[in-house]
Formats: C-alpha cells, structure tokens, sequence
C-alpha cells in the first residue's frame, strides 16, 4: 500500500492499491450496482412515478446511494489509471526531469489510498441502519462540575467532526449547566454512514486534566457517556399510545446560558411506561420540537424492543455501564502528559488538540472498526 509520507510511489505500491480496490468492488457488489442503476433511472422515469410521493422519495434515495458506490469505484479507477500514467511518463523521462510526475504519481496514490479506506470501512457497515443517520446523546458521569464542562467539550468534538465529514447536524437539546458546561446534549446527525460511523463513539469517554475550577490546581478525573441510536427508516412504524406520554413544556436555554427565545418552546416527553424522557429544545416551535422528541422516542423504544427480543443490551448501543471508572472506552489525557487513546483498537495520538478542538476522530472511529471486523471473523 502507498504510504502518504512518501514523496515516492512504486509500481509494487499501485499493484497493491489495485488489488485491496478489486476486493471492495467485490463487497460493494459493483458490478450488480451498475445494472441497479439502469433499473432504478428506468423506473423513474416511467409515467405516474410521483403518484405515491414516499415510495419516489425512497426509490430515488436508492438511486442516489447506488449511483454514489458507483461513483466511487469508478473515480478511484481512474486516480489509479493517473498514478500509473504519471508513472511511467517519469521512469521514460529519467528521475531527474520526471520529479513532477513522480509527485504526481504520488499524490494521485495518495489521493487512492483514501478512498479506499472509505469504500472498505463502508462495506465493514452490515447492519441494517449503518448506513443511515444517526441519535447521539451526552451526558455527565462522575466528576460533578467537571464532568458538566467535559460533556460540553465533547459535544464542541462531535460537531466539529460531523462537519469534517460533511454531515448535517440538529441540535435537538443542549442545556446550560448552572456553573460551567452543559447538563446533557443530544445531536441528530444525517448523512452516509453516520449511524455506522458513530456507534464506535458509544460508551464512557474519560478526561485526565488540571481541574479548571480548583484554585489549587489538582489533576481532576471526569467522565461523560456517549449514547449512539440509529434513526428509524419511515417504513418503521412504532405507535406510542397518546395516553402514554406526558408533554411538558419551557423556556428554552443554550450553552451558556443564553435564552433561545422568551416563549415556553422547549419540549419534554416523558414515556410513561418505560419512565424514558426525551427534551428537545432546538425549534422556536413547540410543535416542531415535539416532532423531534417523538421521532428520538421512538427510536429508543425500537432500541428497547430488540434488547427484550434478542435478551442482550449491546444489540444498538452496547452494554449499559456506569459512566465512571473502569468503564472507559477512551482517555483523553491533558496532564501529566498529553495522549488520547482509545483501549479498545489501541489507536492513540499525542495530538490532542487535533482531536478536541479540531474533531479529527476519523483514525479512532476506522482504528475501531477495523478491530471489531478482525475480531468477528
């Protein structure tokens, strides 16, 4: 495989970016793909399609995803054509006069070697809403203010990383704590992959750091827990029975403590019979607010019913673990030294920055996934 530090890419190298490319058009199914496609324009070109507007809706939603892996295989064919044009245009000039193929070779390699990584962690994605969108919620476990303020920080993390990958984000809820903070944040998340993506992020996230609040300036050790659900495809049906829901609402409040506006817009549904409650306080609507709480209800209800169906509570989210010691997925460590790890795959970095504040968790989240495929098999 190429590697991307190198100014120098060799045959050898692309002969192996060929090969792992063979091999995911093989899991993407590529070759069936193309004939979907012919299949699906056609459809959608026929008279009356847009009759029944959800089933267009999901046909062309079809169309694009298909059209996309496509899409993918054939751009990477062709950098890998570039590569090896570029290539041999250098070996026929001599190293000397063919220095800016040679780059060329390189950063087209480059350039492969990514898409690459992408195509294969899509096809690791075999569940049945990975390739969909996204709940992810956060809340504060151990480290009482501390852990406010380190809910926030990572709730700073996932938007900045849900806009490295181009993913639309809603802010459903994320109230100021009283002191620093927030006291919870809850995130709907949309675009390829993101439910799959995301579910490496589920479980207890630790901070190791001099404690803000302390005049005395001790090391503090907090925890937040990250909860990632799927959002239901609309050809789920889950009914909640009016009677068994309370709706509450209130003024709405941002992080920090700013007032989102001055009428009771915020929304909080409260499911009776499992005792699950869901605010949202996003939308200058009570209605528009109450829309989203029910369609995050809802998909905590799904998730409720295939933990009692398969008797097992790692089958969306993982186990359910208390949000404190013992239990962390990943450290995040700012002192004595500085080092983000995740103790799962081992992946680490000592750029920590790069990860808080720059939201670049794309090698923990592949780092892991990679780890449960190699396990699985």
């Amino acid at each position: 495989m190429a590697d991307e530090s190198r100014s120098v890419v060799t045959p050898a190298d692309l002969d192996a970016l060929e090969a792992r490319l063979t091999e995911v058009e093989a899991y993407l199914h590529i070759d069936e793909a193309r004939g979907r496609v012919g299949e699906l324009e056609q459809a959608s070109a026929a008279p009356g399609f847009w009759d029944d507007a959800d089933a267009a809706r999901a046909h062309m939603a079809e169309l694009a995803q298909v059209k996309g892996d496509v899409a993918l295989v054939d751009g990477a064919r062709e950098r890998l054509s570039d590569a090896r044009a570029a290539l041999e245009l250098a070996e026929e000039m001599g190293e000397e006069d063919g220095a800016e193929f040679i780059a060329e070779a390189a950063e087209a390699a480059a350039e492969l070697t990514r898409s690459i990584d992408e195509m294969e962690l899509s096809s690791w994605f075999t569940g049945e809403f990975d390739h969909g969108s996204a709940i992810l919620s956060i809340k504060p476990g151990q480290g009482g203010l501390e852990a406010q303020d380190w809910t926030f920080m990572l709730f700073k993390m996932y938007m900045k990383y849900c806009a490295r990958r181009g993913w639309k984000v809603t802010v459903n809820d994320c109230p100021a704590a009283e002191v620093i903070g927030i006291d919870r944040a809850t995130i709907t998340v949309e675009g390829k992959d993101a439910f799959g993506m995301l579910r490496a992020e589920a479980g207890v996230h630790r901070l190791v750091r001099i404690s803000p609040t302390d005049a005395k300036k001790r090391r503090q050790t907090t925890f937040a827990g990250v909860e990632v659900i799927p959002v239901l495809p609309d050809d789920i049906q889950i009914e909640v029975a009016p009677d068994d829901i309370r709706v509450d609402v209130y003024h709405a409040s941002g992080p920090g403590g700013q007032g989102v506006n001055t009428t009771d817009s915020a929304v909080r549904v409260t499911h009776i019979p499992t005792g699950i409650v869901v605010t949202c306080q996003n939308e200058r609507s009570q209605i528009q607010n109450k829309a989203a709480c029910m369609q995050i209800l809802k998909a905590r209800l799904y998730e409720l019913e295939l933990q009692k169906r398969e008797d097992t509570l790692d089958e969306i989210r993982g186990p359910k673990t208390e949000i404190g010691f013992g239990n962390q997925i990943r450290s995040y460590v700012l002192y004595p030294y500085q080092m983000v790890k995740d103790l799962r795959c081992g992946v680490e970095t000592s750029n920590v920055d790069g990860v808080l504040e720059d939201g670049d968790l794309d090698p923990f989240i592949i780092g892991y996934h990679r780890w449960a495929t190699e396990r699985a098999e």
